[in-house]
């Protein structure tokens, strides 16, 4: 049985850990709040006084915020990695970095014979609860063979893209278009609501539509009862991640138009002050400079994730 080390228990953190810990592997957590990973207790995994106490274990999973956290979680001097006669098997980072804090910790952990593999994730917390996660997977071939099992305990669908850093442009990719898609959702939304038509009854056409999809549906109940807490994704956070997209396109020479003047609109999301609340407020910011006053519908909306959403 591989006992597996994690490192950072957030709504994601938690909720994936907790996939594996429910299906009996054997894991213990830690995280800067200790009553973070003392939640997971319940489930079966162990909590870890220290960083240095997952030094043995056969794979430690990260999933952490920012790549500060990244390299400090590893490579600091109380990290994972700082005793170079005590190190894991293997790396399993599921955070969403740039590249080159990803290469950065990859060519740390070659240097000591640590496997590592980028493992981002696509969804949020109620996504990761339910099993509902995708995750793209890039590094060595016989390491992720040997640790996909357990990415399959995470989440319903697992890619592998090749070597490398190719997952953390995927991922990146993946969130340029989830901030386009939803900007162009509010667009279409507030101008079927200034022509008189209801959010509810515009997006319940939409969803089961060609048009519609799997996050179309995700984020109606938001849509409709303007309902932005709590987040499952800030403005800030997105804003992060155009910035890692277009300087992605500019190094590739990749022209990105719409995901330029998308970008625009995100940081004037972050600037209306509202960065706790969820990324959807992309459509209030539609509405206001469409001269339209939007109220909660107070509609039961599916969000298709398997009970609806008040």
């Amino acid at each position: 049985m591989t006992n597996v080390g994690w490192i950072g228990c957030g709504r994601m953190g938690a909720a994936m850990a907790g996939r594996l810990a429910r299906a009996g592997v054997p894991v213990t957590a830690w995280n800067r709040t200790r009553s973070k990973a003392e939640a997971l207790e319940p489930l079966g995994a162990s909590v870890a006084d220290t960083i240095a106490d997952l030094r043995d274990r056969d794979v430690v999973f990260t999933m952490v915020s920012t790549p500060a956290d990244l390299k400090e979680v590893l490579l600091g001097a109380d990290g994972l990695l700082a005793d170079p006669e005590r190190v894991p098997g293997a790396v399993v980072d599921c955070s969403t970095v740039s590249i080159e804090a990803s290469a950065e910790v990859r060519v740390a952990c070659d240097e000591l014979g640590v496997a590592f593999l980028a493992s981002p994730v696509s969804g949020n917390g109620k996504v990761a609860e339910t099993g509902g996660l995708s995750l793209v997977v890039s590094g060595p071939a016989g390491t992720y063979g040997r640790i996909e099992p357990l990415l399959a305990l995470i989440g319903k669908s697992v890619t592998y893209v090749g070597e490398g850093e190719g997952a953390r442009l995927v991922k990146i990719a993946h969130n340029l278009f989830l901030g386009v898609v939803t900007q162009s959702l509010a667009e279409i939304t507030v101008l079927a609501e200034k022509g008189g038509v209801s959010r509810a009854a515009f997006l319940e056409f939409l969803n089961d539509s060609v048009m519609g999809s799997v996050f179309t549906r995700y984020k109606s109940p938001a849509f409709v009862n303007l309902d932005y807490l709590p987040p499952t994704f800030t403005p800030i956070l997105l804003r992060k991640d155009f910035d890692l997209g277009l300087a992605a396109a500019r190094r590739l020479d990749v022209p990105m138009p719409l995901a330029a003047s998308t970008a625009q609109l995100v940081q004037a999301s972050v600037g209306s002050g509202r960065v706790d609340e969820d990324f959807a407020i992309l459509l209030d910011l539609q509405a206001a400079a469409s001269g339209l006053e939007l109220r909660p519908e107070n509609v039961v909306v599916d969000d298709g994730l398997g009970a609806p959403a008040e």
